[in-house]
C-alpha cells in the first residue's frame, strides 16, 4: 500500500491534492501549506479538512457568536460552572448538584438516511453530556419536517422516529419533550435537533483536556470502520444537491447497546479517578479527538495509527482520520492507573486500546501552536501544531445584508386577511388551527419513546415542559422545553429569535421552575449568501441581547448552516432551550385543567398580532407583516409569578400562549386534564382567541386561593383577566358574538386534535 508520508511530502511539493473535494477553498489549502512549510499528506489533508469544515470550526459564525461571551448576563458568575468551549456546559443547581445539557442538530445526515441519521445524533449528544462526566438522564428532540402528507415527509419522517426511539430507549433515557412542525420550506432539509441533559456533583466535572507527559491516550469503545467516513463534517458543511441521497456511506451507524455499555464504563472510571482528560468521538473521529485534546493540554501528543482496532483492515491513514464510527471514547489516562483502566474497560466488555501518549514541547513548538505526530507502521504520516487545526482555523466576515425581499413581506400584514365574525365561523377556524400539523396530537410519534424509563419523569409530552427529579430525598428537579418558529423568524430574525426564546422561558416557568440557562441550535441556508448570513446574524445579536435581559445565560450550543437545496434556503430556525431549577418537583404545575370550580385566569396583555401566527398559516396559507411584539420584562415577571404561584400552591394548571393563541391553549388545556371549562372572551373575540401576543399565560386558580392569585399578580405587575370557571366535560366558550356560545365537546375536540397527523403519516 502506497503511503504519503511526512517525508514524501517534503520532496513532492508539486503533488496534486483532492482538497476541493473534502470541502477546501483555495485559500484554506495554501494556508495550510504555509502552516506546514510543505503540502499536506493525505492524512494531515484529511485533519484539515473536517476539522476546518463549517460543521467543526464554526468559521462563518464564529465572529458573531463572539456576542455570547461579550454579553454575559450577571447571574452566569453565580451559576455558571463551565462555558462555551467544551463538549456542554454545566451549570450550578444548588444542593451540590450540577447540571449539564447541550443540543446538536444531525439535520442532513437524518434527510440521507433518516433512521441512522436520527440514531447517531442522538447517540452523539449523549456522549457529549457523558464527557463532562455527567450521568446521562434525559433526552429531547425538536423536529421539522416538509408538508405532512408530502412523499418526501412520508419518506424521512417515519425513520428519524424510529432512529431515535430506538437509540433512546435502548439507553434506558426518557424523552421527556421537543417539537414537531411541518412546512414547505423543510421539504428536503429536515431539522433533527438533539438535545440531552446529565447530572453529576461539583466535584465530577471531566474536561478535554490532554496534560502530563508521559500520560497514555487510550482510544475505548467501538472499532473504527468506514461508516460515516466525512459524515457530520462534511454533509453538515455543504448544500444539497440531486445526489444527496448517494451519500449513505457518509452516513454513521449506531449501537445504542455498546454506546449503553459505555456510558457504564465511563462513569465507573470517572468515580475511580481514572482519567485526566477525556473526549468523545464524534464529529471528526479520531482528527478531531488528538488535535482537540492535544491542543489543550501541553500541546503534544504522539499516535500510532496503525494501533487503532479497526472492523476494516483495508482503511488508510487518512480514512482512520476521517471516520465517524459510533460509539468510541478517547481517554488520557497516567501510566501508574492504566491497568486499573483496562481492568474497568474489560469489566464492561468494552475494547480499550493504548494509541499514544502526551509529549512534551519545547517553547518554540508551543510558539507555533504544538506538535501532534502521528505515525503508520513506523512511518511519519503527520506532523502538525494541533492548535492550528483545533483552534486556529479560519473566521469569515462573511459579507451580510437584509433581504431586499424584506419589504414587501413585512408590509404584507394579517391584517388585511378576512376574519370570522360569527361564532360558527370562529368554531371552524378553532378547529381548523387545533387539527392542523404542528399543533395537532404529536403522539403518534411521542409515543415511540419512552418517557418514565428510570422513574424520575415527573412531566413529559403533552405538558408545557419536561420535568425530571435530581434528587428523591429533597425533591430537587429540572425542567428543559425548546422552541423555535421559523415563521417569526423570517419575518424578522432579531425579534424571531428572542420571541423563540421568551416561548421556551416560558413554557419552563409555567411548570413551576425558575429558567437559569440557555442552550441553542442555530439552523440556517448557506452562510455564502448574504441574505442567510444577515438573518444569522440579527438572530444571534437577538439571542445575546435577549439572553442578558432574561439573566439566562448560554452554556453552549450548535450551528447548522447549508440546510437549503440549490438556492432555496429553510426559515431562519434558531431552537432554543431553557433549563429551569425546581426546588421541589411535587410542587410542579401541569398544563390540562384537573379540578372543577377552578378561576380560569388568562395572565398578560393582548394585542391585534397576527403576523407569522398559525391562523393566518392553517386558514389562508398566509405568511406576511411582523411577528408579535416582545417584552421580555413581562417575561421575567410571568416568570416569578408563577414559581411563587406553584410554591404557594395557588395554581391547579398553567399553559403558555404560543402557536394558535388562547383558543388552542384552552383546548388542550382540556384535553390534557380531565375537566372541561365555560369561558367569556373580553373584547374582540377573534382577537381574544387567535392573537399570538407574548408574555401571556392560561391557568387555573385552585379554588378558595383567588384572592392569593391576585395579590400576587399585583406584586408582580402582571395583568389577570378572569375568564371564567373549569366546569363539565366541554369547551363553552361566551362572548360578543350573536349566533350564541360555541360549545366543543371533549369527544369534537379530541377528533379535530388527535386525528390529522396520525391519517396523513400512515396514508
Amino acid at each position: 500500500m502506497h503511503i504519503d508520508t511526512v517525508a514524501r511530502a517534503g520532496q513532492s511539493p508539486d503533488t496534486s491534492q483532492p482538497y476541493a473535494e473534502l470541502g477546501m477553498k483555495d485559500d484554506e489549502y495554501a494556508r495550510v501549506r504555509a502552516i506546514l512549510g510543505r503540502r499536506p499528506t493525505s492524512a494531515e489533508l484529511a485533519i484539515y479538512s473536517v476539522m476546518w469544515s463549517e460543521h467543526c470550526s464554526y468559521k462563518s459564525s464564529k465572529a458573531h457568536l463572539r456576542q455570547f461571551g461579550e454579553k454575559v448576563p450577571a447571574s452566569a458568575a453565580r451559576t455558571l460552572l463551565v462555558g462555551m468551549g467544551e463538549n456542554a456546559g454545566v451549570v450550578d443547581i444548588g444542593q451540590g448538584y450540577a447540571v449539564t445539557f447541550k443540543i446538536e442538530s444531525h439535520n442532513h445526515p437524518s434527510y440521507v438516511e433518516p433512521h441512522q441519521g436520527a440514531a447517531t445524533g442522538v447517540g452523539g449528544i449523549v456522549r457529549d453530556i457523558l464527557t463532562m462526566g455527567a450521568r446521562p438522564v434525559a433526552v429531547m428532540d425538536a423536529l421539522r419536517f416538509g408538508p405532512v402528507d408530502a412523499p418526501d415527509t412520508r419518506r424521512v419522517l417515519p425513520g428519524v422516529v424510529s432512529g431515535i426511539s430506538f437509540y433512546g430507549n435502548c439507553l434506558g433515557l426518557p424523552n421527556i419533550g421537543g417539537e414537531l412542525g411541518f412546512d414547505p420550506c423543510y421539504t428536503g432539509n429536515p431539522l433533527v435537533n438533539a438535545l440531552c441533559v446529565g447530572v453529576m456533583r461539583h466535584g465530577d466535572i471531566k474536561l478535554a483536556q490532554a496534560p502530563g507527559p508521559g500520560n497514555k491516550v487510550v482510544l475505548f469503545g467501538s472499532r473504527t470502520g468506514p461508516d460515516g467516513i466525512g459524515g457530520a463534517s462534511v454533509l453538515a458543511s455543504a448544500s444539497f444537491d440531486d445526489a444527496s441521497q448517494a451519500k449513505r456511506p457518509s452516513v454513521q451507524v449506531g449501537d445504542p447497546f455498546l454506546e449503553k455499555l459505555l456510558i457504564e464504563c465511563s462513569l465507573e472510571l470517572f468515580a475511580a479517578d481514572l482519567v485526566v482528560g477525556i473526549q468523545d468521538l464524534g464529529a471528526a473521529g479520531v482528527s478531531c479527538a488528538t488535535t482537540e485534546l492535544a491542543a489543550a493540554g501541553t500541546g503534544g501528543m504522539r499516535v500510532a495509527l496503525d494501533r487503532v482496532p479497526l472492523r476494516d483492515p483495508r482503511l488508510t491513514p487518512e480514512e482512520i482520520l476521517m471516520s465517524e464510527s459510533q460509539e468510541r471514547m478517547m481517554a488520557v489516562v497516567e501510566p501508574g492507573k492504566l491497568d486499573a483502566f483496562m481492568s474497568v474497560c474489560a469489566k464492561w466488555d468494552i475494547l480499550a486500546t493504548v494509541i499514544g501518549e502526551v509529549t512534551d514541547v519545547s517553547p518554540e513548538e508551543a510558539e507555533r501552536g504544538g506538535r501532534l505526530v502521528m505515525t503508520w507502521h513506523g512511518e511519519t504520516v503527520v506532523d502538525l501544531p494541533p492548535r492550528t487545526a483545533a483552534d486556529e482555523g479560519p473566521v469569515y466576515q462573511r459579507p451580510y445584508a437584509r433581504p431586499g425581499y424584506l419589504d414587501a413581506l413585512n408590509a404584507d400584514d394579517a391584517v388585511g386577511l378576512p376574519r370570522p365574525v360569527r361564532g360558527a365561523e370562529l368554531r371552524g377556524d378553532l378547529l381548523r388551527v387545533l387539527s392542523s400539523p404542528g399543533i395537532a396530537d404529536p403522539s403518534w410519534v411521542t409515543s415511540q419513546y419512552d418517557r418514565y424509563v428510570q422513574g424520575n419523569t415527573v412531566l413529559a409530552v403533552p405538558h408545557d415542559a419536561g420535568v425530571v427529579r435530581i434528587d428523591e430525598e429533597t425533591g430537587l428537579g429540572i425542567a428543559l422545553a425548546t422552541d423555535g418558529n421559523g415563521r417569526y423568524t423570517k419575518l424578522d430574525p432579531y425579534t424571531g429569535t428572542q420571541l423563540a426564546l421568551a416561548e421556551a422561558y416560558r413554557n419552563v416557568a409555567v411548570t413551576g421552575a425558575r429558567p437559569l440557562a440557555v442552550t441553542n441550535c442555530l439552523n440556517f441556508g448557506s452562510p455564502e449568501d448574504p441574505g442567510v448570513m444577515w438573518q444569522f446574524a440579527e438572530a444571534v445579536r437577538g439571542l445575546a441581547d435577549g439572553c442578558l435581559e432574561l439573566d439566562t445565560p448560554v452554556t453552549g450550543g450548535n450551528v447548522s448552516f447549508y440546510n437549503q437545496t440549490g438556492d432555496t434556503a429553510i426559515h431562519p430556525t434558531p431552537v432554543i432551550g431553557v433549563l429551569g431549577v425546581h426546588d421541589d418537583v411535587s410542587r410542579r404545575i401541569a398544563s390540562g385543567f384537573g379540578t372543577a370550580g377552578a378561576a380560569v385566569v388568562l395572565l398578560g396583555e393582548t394585542d391585534d398580532e397576527f403576523g407569522g401566527s398559525a391562523w393566518a398559516r392553517v386558514v389562508h396559507d398566509h405568511l406576511g407583516g411582523l411577528p408579535p411584539r416582545v417584552d421580555l420584562a413581562a417575561e421575567r415577571a410571568l416568570g416569578a409569578l408563577m414559581a411563587e404561584a406553584a410554591r404557594d400552591g395557588l395554581v391547579d394548571a398553567a399553559h403558555d400562549l404560543s402557536d394558535g393563541g388562547l383558543g388552542t391553549a384552552l383546548a388542550e388545556s382540556v384535553l390534557h386534564g380531565t375537566v372541561g371549562a365555560r369561558v367569556v372572551l373580553p373584547g374582540d373575540p377573534f382577537a381574544a382567541l387567535f392573537s399570538e401576543s407574548a408574555a401571556r399565560a392560561l391557568v387555573a386558580v385552585r379554588p378558595g386561593r383567588e384572592e392569593d392569585f391576585a395579590a400576587a399578580c399585583r406584586r408582580h405587575g402582571v395583568p389577570a383577566t378572569d375568564l371564567g370557571r373549569t366546569t363539565g366535560t366541554s369547551l363553552v366558550i361566551e362572548g360578543a358574538f350573536a349566533d350564541g356560545p360555541i360549545r366543543l365537546s371533549a369527544d369534537e375536540l379530541r377528533a379535530a386534535y388527535e386525528g390529522r397527523l396520525v391519517a396523513d403519516t400512515e396514508r
